[in-house]
This record gives structure tokens, C-alpha cells and sequence, in this order.
């Protein structure tokens, strides 16, 4: 019996330690995860940063690191190898899980950490064709010797830091996944620029509008799908002159553009992706210089998207925020210029379709040929199964994304379809921020904008000798009007993109008469440029809501420009709200609803967080949208029409063959709709929150989410309370919003604010990982210090770290 016992305890002994070293399912190996000399503990901090110097190969003088209270970074290095070799060592200190698990994302590599539940996610970045567009970046980046300096240089600061770690040194979520960094690329500095382009340009209508065009016919699109907004407020001011000659258009194709069936469509582009940006010339603000502002609206995660930093080299002093996984500054300022970036929401992504010879798809046919594809083999790495193998072919449009019964996530990719995006043609945008970095006027920063391609950006500019600027950047397609607004036949030669707009004429203007330059994804131009760029814009109301303020002001100082960024006017309410209420049958009203109504009237259609209209207005709004269009466009593979037509419906009763629910038997009318949404709002606010209405404070119901990449709940900022929504200037929504607030008043000597919500940390231990997102939510700013000089002397340094080789 004793040799029986001994097997058991031994058998007993070897499972145990076998559970604490190794991953049940999609828990974490315990033993490793508690163990007091390598697991979480380790990951605990003060927050304390210690004067040291540190060991980083490859250095070719020493630099100078100097910590601020806010666990800022500024950079002091003697050339510019050295400056991005410590950047890269820098980042990767603060951020690595972050670039890695990013990068790896935008690969399509996620199941190599987590399993075969990433599996759809990654065949569909491998359709998407990511790598295959990072490897076309990295191509020209190393083929230009100031951009591979760059990135050669940061690889190697990111790498000494993953070579300098212990496994207790390693960040939590390596720990948590079990598993551990591998080294650093270049590649990997394009796929994250890629992974911002796919964020930002990885979108399209072109399904939901085909199949309205199947469906409804042209009139309905025409009129429905125009691009038309309520209020044409376009980014470069209506009646700028156009000081160039056009180039020819190529001839539209008239006939078969549209073929396709109708497909299911289950994830659509976030519609609250958006920017502010503006600046305001000097003969309008307190100090006589200008000042710029910009917030781009993305993704809110933990850690944040940004990271903040001071970067300094014998040409070079830019401060701002950086994207962890690639050298520069990408959004900020220096001595003389400042910059900041909205998204155009150019039309750079079309959809062809592919008619194979046979089922080899070897052959497909084009301008009546038969025309050779080229296959792309995706090996996917699964962890804990055996890898698997994927074919995507690729056409001379793109790759085609779904074929046959392949089912990816995003299935508002249509079937049979090639891909033509212009985010996988090889791009220098990396050369736009090494010389905005460095710029010093307005024709430097035009030397920078002429090399930046994709996601299209509008690039708001102001300098220290009073000029402001936009420039509406990018590549953009030469096309007829509404070319790839549908889905398009891919045999067919014209149908294809014919050419480029130039470089000089993208639209821009410097110094405008109203003394300000401003845009807000609305629409680039009027209808006088003689270029096509897209046909779908976001809805003017930030853009209308910012012009209107910034006229009326004079005597700007930085607390104006606060105020604006945190401004939460609701002007869908401004706009229809009237026409709405008096679509209410008020005698019909019980006395919740009439309390309701009556407070409606009086409000002053401000979405603060305590704001109780707010909550009835948004829930009515999105209910009285979903009583006029579902019937005709809830169905998968549709959309609704915007925002802009779903205004001029409501406030001029216009568009009335659309209004009647086609379900029923009667025919309703606009105000029956108005009326029956409204006592729909308030019954459904009651049983989702209660009768108390103190429950429907604004703050609350949106319940924005700031989460951890992993959706970690012990690691994520759940709930933040705060103002705005999208479509306001504080465009704060559900997880979605102002990534980065910043204002710089230019002048002899600069001031500069901002603030992100998150923290520097990408350590969820560390009291620097969410200490911005309280003044953050409260429409607070820092100040950022400034350093010229690596022994100046601030109260606000902390520590100074010497990095040796």
C-alpha cells in the first residue's frame, strides 16, 4: 500500500505543479502568475522614477532622459540615430505589451497568443491584406535613408529594451497570456502605421449603397445617399479660387458599375470616428500669435493610444504625442510651427468584381482577357493546434476578400469582390512627421504634407510669423463623380483608377479673411473644386457649432479654447427638436411624459453629465430614425441614410415616401411618428432605469467605457461619468472620443496644454496608467513643460536618466 500511496502523492504532486505552470483553458498558469519573484507583484509601482543611468547598445553618444511630474520623457540626444534609438528603448519601457499586441492584431497574429477563438479575426486581417500593405510601407521606408535611419534606429532601442528583461520584469499581460515578447522589426513600425490607416480608411459603403441602388433604384439613392448636408460649411471656406488647371476627368462608365447580391452586413464602420482641429490667427487671440487646437476622436482604450514626449536633437526640439511602435511626434509643435490631424474620410477603398476562369482561380477576366492571379499563402499560427494554412489570391485591383462560402467578421465585405485600397500601395507618411518635426515655416510644413498618402488627413498648421493653414493631404484617385460610391464590374479597364489629383491641387488655403482655419470631417470643399473626393461626410454639426463660436470670439486665450474643445451643445436638438415637439399630442400625454415634454422646452440642449433632456432627446432621436427608416433599411446589407438626411426629413417633412411604415396597414405620417417615438422614449427610460429620473442623468446612461485592449474589468475605467456625445465638439460617446486634447499658443515663447485620457504607464500597477482620465472627464488640461536644454532647471523634473552604450 505504501508504494500505492507513494504514486498517488507523487502522481498528485506533478499534476499540481503542472496546473501552477501551465495555462487551464483561458486561465493563466497560477503558480507562475502569484509567485512573489516573478509574477503580478513585480508589476507593482510608486510611481517613483530614480536618477540612473542605464546600458542601451548602439548609442553613439550618451543621451539624456528627463522625467517629468507626469512621467513625460524628454529626449536630449546629440544626432538623430541616437535620439530615435532611445524613443524606440522608451516606448517599449513604458509600452511594449501595447506595440506588440498591436502589431500583432494588425497581422492577423492574435491566435497565436489566445488560441483558435482569434481565428476569424486573424483570416480576416490576412484577407484585408495587412502585412501585404506593411510590407509595401516598410519597402519605401527603407528605401529612403532618413526614414530607414529612423526606423532602423528606434527597432534597435525597442529590441535592447525586450533583450534587457527578466521574466519579472516583464509587463502583466504577458504574464496573464503567458507568453513572452519577441523581437522587434521594422515591419512592425509599418503594421502599426497600418493598423491607424485600417482604423481610419478600412471602411466602406459601397454594399449597403449598391443594394439600395438594387433595391430602391437611383432616384431613391440620389436622394437619400447624395452627400448634401443641411448646411454646407466645407473645411476650405466657400469661394476660395482654385489657382491651378484641372486635369482631365476620366469619362464615367455608364453601364453594368453596379453587380451584387445581397449580402448580410453585421459590423459597419464606427460612425463616431471624427476629429476637431482649428487655429486662430493672431489679429483674434489675447497675445497677437495664433493658437492651435486639435482632439482626434478614436477608440478609447487603456492603455491609451498615445503616448507623450519631448524629443530633442541638434535639428530637432518637437514636443507632443507619439504612437508607441513608431519613431517622431505625430501630433504637435516645436519653437516655430504646430500641427494637428482630422481624418478626410476620402474614397480610397473600392470594390471590383472578379469573374474566374474556372475553379483553380488561376485566371480571371479583364478587358476580355484572361489575366493571371498571384496567391498569397497565410500561415496562421494557433496556440495549442496545429497551424493553419489560407490562400487569398490577388487580382491587379487588390486581393479578393470573401470568395465562395468563406465567412470573415466584417461581412459588409462584399463576395467575389477585389479590394482596390489605396492603404496597401507603398507610402512615405513617416517622412511627413520627421519634417513637421523639424519645420520652421509654412513652406516646410508644405515640403512635409507633399509626402503624406494615406489615411488622407487634414493637416491644421499655424507658425510663430502669424500664418495659419489647411491642407486637405493625401493621395487622391482621379475619378469621376461618385466613382466607387458602388460596387463596381472589375473587367472592365475604365472602371479602374485612372490617375492621381496632384499634389499642388489638393485643396488648401493659408490666411483666410475670417482669421481662422478649422475642420471637423465635414465636407472638403464647395462645390467649385473640380475634383472628386468622396461623396460621404460626417454631418456638419461640429463643424458648424466651431465656426459659429470662433467668429464671434475675439481676444482668444487658451481657457476660450478649452471651453470650446469641452463644448456639448447638442445641435441635432438645435435643428429639430421644435419641429419634434410639436409633433407630440400633449393632451394624450400622461403626467411623466407632459413632465417630460415640459422640460424638453426649457432646455438649454447643452449634454452635460447631469443632464436628464439629454437622455430623453438622444433616446428619442434614435428612436424616431429607427420608426422612419427601418422598414426600408433595417435588413442586413443595408444602412440608414446619415445623419444630415434624417434632419431635413424630421425638420421639413420632405422625403415623405419613406415615412409610412410599409408593416402596417395604415398609412402613418410624420407626426404620428413623432408622437408614438416619444411615448416610446419614455416608456422604455422607465423600464431600463426606473421611474426615479435622477437615474436618467446623462453621465449614466451613456456609461463611457474607457476598456483595457483585452477588455480586462480589473485593468479598464468602467464607467467614466462625463459630458458630450458624438456629433458634438466633445465628441465623448459610449468608447469612443477625444483621444488627445491639446492647445498651442504660439509666440516668442510657446505654452502649450493637453491631456489624454489614460495615463504614460501602459502598467495597470502604476498610479501614471489611468491618472489623466479624472481631469480628463472634466475638461481639464495640463500644462506641458517645455525643455530646452538638458540641464535646465523646472520644478516639475523629476529624475534625469543617462542612457550609455
Amino acid at each position: 500500500m505504501k508504494w500505492l500511496l507513494s504514486i498517488f502523492l507523487a502522481s498528485l504532486s506533478i499534476g499540481f505543479c503542472y496546473v501552477l505552470n501551465n495555462r487551464i483553458g483561458a486561465l493563466p498558469p497560477v503558480g507562475k502568475l502569484f509567485s512573489p519573484f516573478s509574477g503580478f507583484w513585480q508589476n507593482n509601482e510608486n510611481g517613483e522614477v530614480t536618477e540612473s543611468d542605464l546600458t542601451l547598445p548602439g548609442l553613439i553618444a550618451p543621451v539624456k532622459v528627463i522625467m517629468d511630474d507626469n512621467l513625460v520623457p524628454h529626449l536630449f540626444a546629440r544626432n538623430n540615430h541616437d535620439l530615435y534609438l532611445a524613443q524606440g528603448f522608451i516606448h517599449a519601457r513604458y509600452r511594449l505589451w501595447q506595440m506588440e499586441f498591436q502589431t500583432h492584431a494588425a497581422a492577423g497574429r492574435v491566435s497565436e497568443i489566445v488560441g483558435a477563438r482569434a481565428l476569424p479575426y486573424d483570416r480576416q486581417q490576412r484577407h484585408f491584406g495587412m502585412v501585404y500593405a506593411a510590407e509595401n510601407a516598410e519597402s519605401a521606408m527603407m528605401d529612403d535613408p532618413v526614414m530607414k535611419e529612423a526606423i532602423t534606429a528606434y527597432t534597435e532601442g525597442v529590441n535592447a529594451f525586450i533583450q534587457s528583461l527578466s521574466v519579472k520584469d516583464l509587463p502583466i499581460e504577458y504574464k496573464l497570456l503567458d507568453y513572452h515578447p519577441e523581437p522587434w522589426t521594422t515591419l512592425k513600425c509599418a503594421l502599426l502605421l497600418k493598423y491607424m490607416t485600417y482604423d481610419l480608411a478600412g471602411g466602406s459603403s459601397d454594399l449597403a449603397v449598391s443594394n439600395a441602388m438594387k433595391k430602391y433604384g437611383k432616384e431613391a439613392v440620389d436622394s437619400l445617399f447624395n452627400g448634401h448636408p443641411y448646411l454646407s460649411e466645407p473645411i476650405i471656406p466657400a469661394g476660395t479660387i482654385w489657382d491651378f488647371v484641372p486635369l482631365k476627368l476620366p469619362v464615367p462608365a455608364t453601364a453594368k458599375q453596379v453587380s451584387v447580391d445581397i449580402a448580410p452586413l453585421d459590423h459597419a464602420p464606427n460612425p463616431a470616428n471624427g476629429s476637431n482641429n482649428w487655429a486662430v490667427n493672431g489679429s483674434k487671440t489675447a497675445s497677437g500669435f495664433p493658437i492651435l487646437c486639435g482632439d482626434p476622436h478614436l477608440g478609447l482604450n487603456l492603455p491609451s493610444i498615445w503616448y507623450q514626449m519631448q524629443l530633442i536633437s541638434p535639428d530637432c526640439n518637437a514636443t507632443g504625442v507619439t504612437l508607441p511602435g513608431v519613431p517622431t511626434v505625430i501630433i504637435g509643435f516645436n519653437d516655430h510651427i504646430a500641427w494637428s490631424e482630422t481624418n478626410v474620410d476620402a474614397d480610397i477603398l473600392d470594390w471590383y468584381s472578379v469573374k474566374f476562369r474556372d475553379e483553380s482561380h488561376l485566371e480571371y477576366l479583364y478587358d476580355n482577357t484572361w489575366k493571371k492571379t498571384s496567391m498569397r499563402i497565410e500561415l496562421i499560427k494557433v496556440r495549442g493546434e496545429n497551424a493553419v494554412m489560407d490562400t487569398v489570391f490577388y487580382t491587379h485591383h487588390g486581393p479578393v476578400v470573401t470568395m465562395g462560402d468563406e465567412k470573415l467578421m466584417r461581412s459588409d465585405f462584399p463576395v467575389g469582390y477585389a479590394m482596390r485600397w489605396l492603404g496597401h500601395d507603398r507610402s512615405e507618411e513617416l517622412n511627413t512627421f520627421l519634417l513637421l518635426d523639424r519645420a520652421r515655416n509654412y513652406d516646410d510644413y508644405v515640403k512635409a504634407m507633399s509626402y503624406f498618402q494615406c489615411p488622407a488627413q487634414n493637416f491644421i498648421y499655424a507658425d510663430d510669423d502669424n500664418n495659419i493653414a489647411v491642407w486637405v493631404d493625401g493621395r487622391f484617385p482621379l475619378k469621376w463623380k461618385d466613382q466607387g460610391k458602388f460596387l463596381m464590374d472589375g473587367s472592365r479597364p475604365e472602371n479602374d483608377w485612372q490617375g492621381w489629383i496632384p499634389f499642388e491641387h489638393d485643396p488648401h488655403v493659408k490666411n483666410p479673411a475670417r482669421g481662422f482655419v478649422s475642420s471637423a470631417n465635414q465636407l472638403s470643399t464647395d462645390s467649385t473644386y473640380p475634383y472628386y473626393i468622396n461623396w460621404q461626410m460626417d454631418a456638419p454639426m461640429r463643424a458648424h457649432r466651431i465656426n459659429q463660436q470662433l467668429a464671434l470670439m475675439n481676444n482668444i486665450t487658451a481657457e476660450d479654447m478649452r471651453a470650446l474643445q469641452y463644448d456639448s451643445k447638442n445641435l441635432v436638438a438645435d435643428f429639430v427638436l421644435q419641429e419634434m415637439m410639436e409633433g407630440v399630442d400633449q393632451a394624450s400625454l400622461d403626467k411623466l411624459q407632459k413632465e417630460q415634454l415640459l422640460l424638453l422646452r426649457g432646455w438649454d440642449q447643452l449634454a452635460g453629465a447631469g443632464s436628464i433632456e439629454q437622455t430623453v432627446f438622444n433616446t428619442w432621436w434614435s428612436n424616431l430614425k429607427i420608426a422612419i427608416w427601418n422598414d426600408e433599411f433595417g435588413e442586413e446589407g443595408f444602412e440608414y441614410p446619415g445623419t444630415d438626411i434624417s434632419l431635413q426629413t424630421v425638420k421639413y417633412n420632405i422625403n415623405r415616401q419613406w415615412i409610412d411604415d410599409k408593416r402596417t396597414v395604415q398609412v402613418e405620417s410624420l407626426q404620428q411618428l413623432m408622437h408614438q417615438s416619444f411615448i416610446n422614449t419614455i416608456d422604455s427610460l422607465v423600464k431600463t432605469y426606473g421611474a426615479d429620473t435622477a437615474s436618467w442623468q446623462w453621465g449614466k446612461v451613456k456609461n463611457t467605457h474607457i476598456n483595457h485592449l483585452l477588455h480586462i474589468g480589473a485593468f479598464s475605467r468602467i464607467p467614466v461619468i462625463t459630458s458630450g456625445n458624438s456629433g458634438m465638439v466633445n465628441a465623448t460617446g459610449y468608447d469612443h472620443g477625444p483621444s488627445w486634447r491639446m492647445i498651442i499658443e504660439l509666440g516668442k515663447k510657446v505654452k502649450a496644454y493637453g491631456i489624454f485620457p489614460g495615463g504614460q504607464s501602459g502598467n495597470p500597477g502604476s498610479p501614471f496608467y489611468e491618472n489623466m482620465i479624472e481631469p480628463w472627464s472634466n475638461g481639464l488640461q495640463q500644462e506641458l513643460l517645455i525643455l530646452h536644454s538638458p540641464d535646465e532647471k523646472n520644478d516639475r523634473i523629476s529624475a534625469v536618466i543617462t542612457l550609455r552604450n
